[in-house]
């Protein structure tokens, strides 16, 4: 179990570009040795790329939820009429 937690940590570290250059140089010799250590660095990188694309997601959800009780909310009126004063052509 230790050892495969070890491998995950070195697969995060070259993915992330954290590693050393002679350990950059030891990975990648892996890589081209082991199948198995190719196949887990690409699922991880498939799962850092899903977990990203859900991040964004995210935020635009809540940057839109702010947007909306902005320009939206009675309480927020003068902060909106300011902003759409700003951006309003004279």
């Amino acid at each position: 179990m230790r050892t495969s937690l070890i491998e995950t940590e070195q697969i995060e570290a070259h993915l992330l570009q954290l590693t050393a250059p002679g350990d950059a140089l030891v990975f990648e010799a892996r890589l081209l040795l082991d199948n198995d250590l190719q196949e887990k660095l690409q699922w991880q990188n498939e799962t850092y790329n899903i977990v990203k694309i859900y991040s964004r997601n995210q935020l635009k959800k809540e940057i839109e939820t702010i947007h909306q009780s902005l320009f939206n909310d009675a309480k927020h009126k003068s902060f909106s009429q300011k902003i759409r004063q700003l951006f309003s052509k004279r």
